[in-house]
């Protein structure tokens, strides 16, 4: 482990956020031979310290500082303070995470010209496509031991799968199988295989899922070119007179403040605090925030259309048993405009525990109906549908006016309306969910309205020209050559799949190009 690096060597790359994007970044980096500093806003919790409670865990990990919602989404009325249920800890939400780990389809980086001029989005073709990322998408998949790749077997199925599987078989789908799971489905570097406890969403007590916190953070630690520092929220981050950034300023968990000099600054903190950062960083050199000339910091917020459905059968299924997201039917997930909107969405497995099972079912729900339903839970069979969101420049993380947070910062609004595109895809996929269900006997079936957002995407967007976005095709901003995102937030369009294979393949070609760059002198 790399002893303490001095607050003002600026020879080192500071990484703020130790999730998907920056431990993946910091770790690489660090196996290259270059100092480098991770800046995490929460702790340190080894895997000693996870436990299998929902409740417990939630309050120990998740990101839960003050935030407020605005627009039409149900997320607004529902959790008006918890936009995000995201993870404020060393590994980000890849403590959280359940492992679903899926490849970007050819079309998806090119939207805008694929699906044409849809009214009200903001869709942008990425600036790389999906040759460019498949190199990446393999050493990613490598690293992460993600099964059905590399010669994995897949995971087994739960009871839960089994019925999501003979429902897909009744209505034709032909790709229904345990996913491609960053879980071990045998012991893999130096980790245990999956022991199917079932909690995934609490932090994996066995070590089989893949995540930065004991994968990636540990290896980079090793080479002595790795610091993390837990505790460390950072506030602004600072530039120098030609305006290339120059280091950051941060919060210790005393609150005290401390100026970390850095070589390059690479944001990962989130689509939500990302923005955010760079916004509440203005200068007078950089009135509207930085990396903002185009004005589209915070734009184009994307949080993925999002639904779960939910069935009682007459046999107790029990599917908390078992992996959590181990079943994907991919049928949906095209482009097929006949349905009546663009994009497409997958089905994936998904057992909520009883306590988050009550708080999601029906938000405010009361009476018979929903106490019948949590009676009925070892009887009841559930799935997630997640899919492509229209970006809309009006979905924005902003600084609320009046609202600030511990350090006298504005705190970030968050606001979301869904499109017309998303509310048609969520409707279909409401009825295809259901209909699953009652091909194999379901004796009800209810559809539930979207959780806090876990794939929270956009708002430091890729593009081609500075104009209509913050960052180029490496995550490298237009206006600050030394200034990288590093996280969803860099992410054009959201595509139909799990974010999390996409952000450390964009971390690991990040850190070749940074690494070139740093040895041309360049930055």
């Amino acid at each position: 482990m790399a002893a303490p690096y001095d607050k003002n060597d600026d020879s080192v790359v500071v990484i703020i956020g130790s999730g998907a994007g920056g431990g993946t970044l910091g770790s690489e980096l660090a196996q290259k031979g270059i100092d480098t500093v991770v800046l995490e806003a929460g702790g340190r919790h080894e895997i000693p310290a996870f436990s299998n409670d929902e409740w417990g865990m939630f309050g120990q990990i998740s990101w839960l500082d003050k935030r407020t919602t605005s627009g039409t989404w149900r997320v607004a009325s529902d959790f008006s303070g918890l936009p995000a249920w995201i993870v404020k800890a060393v590994g980000g939400s890849t403590v959280h995470w359940a492992g679903a780990s899926l490849r970007f389809q050819e079309h998806e980086f090119r939207v805008r010209s694929e699906y044409g001029n849809v009214p009200g989005a903001s869709l942008l073709d990425w600036p790389l496509k999906l040759a460019d990322l498949e190199p990446y998408y393999a050493r990613a998949e490598d690293k992460m031991g993600v099964t059905r790749t590399n010669g994995i077997p897949g995971l087994p199925g739960n009871n839960n799968f089994k019925v999501l599987k003979a429902g897909a078989d009744k209505l034709g789908y032909k790709n229904c199988h345990t996913g491609r799971m960053a879980i071990n489905s045998e012991p893999r570097d130096g980790r245990a295989a999956c022991q199917q406890i079932g909690f995934c969403f609490q932090g994996c007590k066995s070590g089989a899922k893949w995540s930065t916190l004991y994968v990636e953070i540990p290896k980079g630690e090793a080479t002595g070119k790795l610091e993390v520092r837990p505790d460390s929220q950072v506030l602004s981050i600072e530039h120098d007179a030609k305006g290339r950034v120059s280091g950051v300023v941060y919060a210790d968990k005393d609150g005290n403040q401390h100026r970390q000099a850095a070589r390059a600054v690479c944001v990962a903190g989130n689509s939500i605090e990302s923005p955010r950062l760079l916004l509440n960083s203005a200068s007078s050199k950089f009135p509207d925030g930085l990396a903002n000339s185009s004005g589209q910091v915070g734009k184009n917020y994307m949080r993925h259309m999002t639904g779960s459905v939910y069935a009682v059968f007459d046999k107790p299924v029990n599917m908390h048993r078992g992996t959590t997201m181990a079943g994907i039917i991919t049928d949906e997930s095209k482009n097929d405009p006949s349905r009546g909107f663009v994009g497409g969405y997958e089905m994936e497995t998904l057992s909520l525990g009883l306590p988050f099972m009550a708080a999601f079912l029906n938000p405010g729900a009361w009476g018979r109906e929903f106490a019948s339903a949590l009676d009925m839970y070892n009887h009841t069979a559930g799935m997630w549908l997640v899919g492509e969101d229209m970006p809309q420049e009006s979905n924005a993380i902003t600084l609320h006016p009046t609202e600030k947070d511990q350090y006298g910062l504005p705190v970030p609004n968050v606001h979301f309306d869904d499109h017309p595109n998303d509310v048609a895809m969520r409707n279909h996929a409401y009825r295809q969910g259901s209909a699953l269900y009652e091909a194999v006997g379901a004796s009800r079936t209810f559809p539930t309205p979207p959780y806090p957002s876990t794939h929270n995407l956009g708002t430091n967007r890729m593009s081609e020209n500075a104009r209509d976005g913050v960052v180029n095709k490496f995550g490298q901003t237009h206006d600050i050559a030394n200034l990288f995102v590093s996280d969803g937030s860099q992410f054009t369009t959201g595509a139909a799949e799990n974010p999390t294979l996409t952000i450390v393949a964009l971390a690991i070609r990040q850190a070749d190009y940074i690494a070139d760059q740093m040895a041309k002198k360049a930055i």
